[in-house]
């Protein structure tokens, strides 16, 4: 499954964008730009529900827009 496809089924599957997970990770103090990938895989795992590989998937957007280093 392409990067792309990983992305538009989370979008699917939730109802929200990357975006919006990082906005609600921000709202409850949860997001910082140190953050490790465990603390993003808890977060969506607890409120959306998504599995590893699709929270892999989010890392590397957050990665590629330079939200987290």
């Amino acid at each position: 499954m392409s990067f792309e496809a990983y992305i538009d089924n989370i979008k699917k599957k939730t109802g929200s964008t990357p975006e919006a997970f990082k906005e609600g990770m921000e709202a409850d103090g949860t997001f910082s730009p140190q953050m490790k990938a465990s603390i993003l895989c808890r977060w969506l795992a607890e409120h959306y529900q998504l599995g590893h590989g699709h929270v892999m998937a989010i890392w590397k957007y957050f990665k590629a827009k330079g939200w987290i280093v």
